[in-house]
């Protein structure tokens, strides 16, 4: 797909010199001009730029497709379509999707929020698939096409939707502009879903399933979103973060590797608040800050102290951070956790192991093609 695309447009930051950047994100400054790269920062309230790079080419967005199978379900429970009890039913399709997953058989149920947290957790693929099979009444497919539909109604232009959870498939693309923006309208459509996405772990009949994004445990004031990683795109991540009252949502798409990404966000993000004048100096303390303790039955936990509101519905229970009026000092470790603690982001499989998509009868795709890209000056004035 990306080598069939149109040559790249030379690199852009808005704002900031590329020499500074390149300075100032040294620890992956492998990534910058590679062929899948691309990055944006934007200020959270007013959605304004404050540096990008091939923000709107396409690349394939992996398991970032998860966050607008998440805006999806948020809708239909603010709608009453949904509620977080509802039972969904887990087909056979659903239970054959490729890792990750959290193991769901043919003729299983889960709860709706079971499968919202195991998105924002594990990234589990035959969850999504059985989220979405539920929201498009039977068919993933049909789902795909109302995420793309709505995508246009939020003004994500470049993006198009093939499935539920971000496994590959070459029409499936989205831009780090769009993403971004997803990201921005996640916390402003649904700011009491957002704790969501800042979730550390989640227990599953049985099994744990942690949190892919580490910048939750390892950048101040970061409080979501979703990590993604497929063969095509690399490793891609959208992060909000918070700091002095100023949030960020910036996306990086590209990465060689999880850490590789991850320090490369965290640079980009310091440069952000930097621009915004809000202080970057970290917080460190002397060892990595440790997971809380696992707790029995389905349950999910969030980091930090603060206000916690507790939601019983059905047999998922989640404890999610209600934001406060200011966000807690967290003091964060800045060391290299040992070999045995880190946690690869499993993101989806090689698109070369998977068979075809299955297309059935009487649900054809929709034809929806990404909207050509801007033309030069005019990215520049959007927002």
């Amino acid at each position: 797909m990306q080598s069939s695309m149109a040559a790249r447009r030379r690199l852009s930051f808005l704002g900031l010199p590329l020499a500074l950047l390149l300075a100032l994100a040294a620890p992956a400054r492998a990534q910058i001009g590679s062929e899948r790269y691309a990055a944006i920062v934007t200020n959270a309230e007013t959605g304004d730029v404050l540096m990008s790079a091939r923000p709107d080419e396409l690349r394939h967005p992996a398991s970032l497709t998860k966050m607008m199978t998440l805006y999806m379900a948020f809708e239909a429970l603010r709608e009453g379509r949904l509620q977080l009890g509802s039972q969904i039913p887990v087909s056979e399709n659903a239970a054959e999707m490729p890792p990750s997953r959290i193991g769901l058989l043919p003729g299983m149920h889960l709860t709706v929020e079971e499968a919202i947290l195991a998105l924002v957790t594990k990234s589990a693929n035959d969850a999504a698939a059985a989220l979405g099979e539920y929201l498009g009444n039977g068919s993933e497919d049909r789902f795909a096409q109302m995420m793309t539909l709505k995508a246009r109604s939020l003004g994500m232009s470049r993006t198009v939707f093939r499935n539920a959870s971000g496994l590959p498939d070459s029409e499936q693309v989205s831009t780090a502009r769009d993403m971004a923006l997803l990201g921005r309208r996640l916390m402003r459509d649904f700011p009491d879903r957002f704790a969501y996405f800042s979730v550390p772990y989640f227990r599953f009949r049985g099994r744990v399933a942690f949190n892919h994004n580490r910048l939750l445990q390892e950048y101040e004031g970061t409080d979501g979103i979703k990590t993604g990683y497929v063969n095509d795109s690399g490793f891609n991540l959208v992060a909000s973060a918070r700091r002095e009252g100023v949030r960020l949502v910036a996306a990086v798409f590209g990465g060689r590797s999880g850490r590789e990404r991850d320090r490369h966000m965290m640079a980009l993000l310091d440069q952000g608040f930097g621009q915004m004048g809000v202080n970057t100096r970290p917080q460190m303390v002397a060892g990595r800050r440790a997971m809380p303790q696992v707790v029995p039955g389905a349950q999910a936990h969030a980091l930090g102290a603060g206000r916690v509101a507790r939601l019983n519905h059905g047999p998922a229970t989640a404890a999610l951070p209600v934001p406060p009026s200011r966000p807690p000092a967290l003091r964060l470790a800045t060391t290299k956790p040992p070999r045995g603690a880190i946690r690869v982001e499993q993101g989806d499989t090689d698109r070369n192991v998977l068979r075809a998509p299955p297309h059935r009868a009487g649900h054809a795709h929709l034809r929806v093609q990404p909207t050509p890209a801007p033309k030069p000056g005019k990215a520049a004035r959007r927002r």
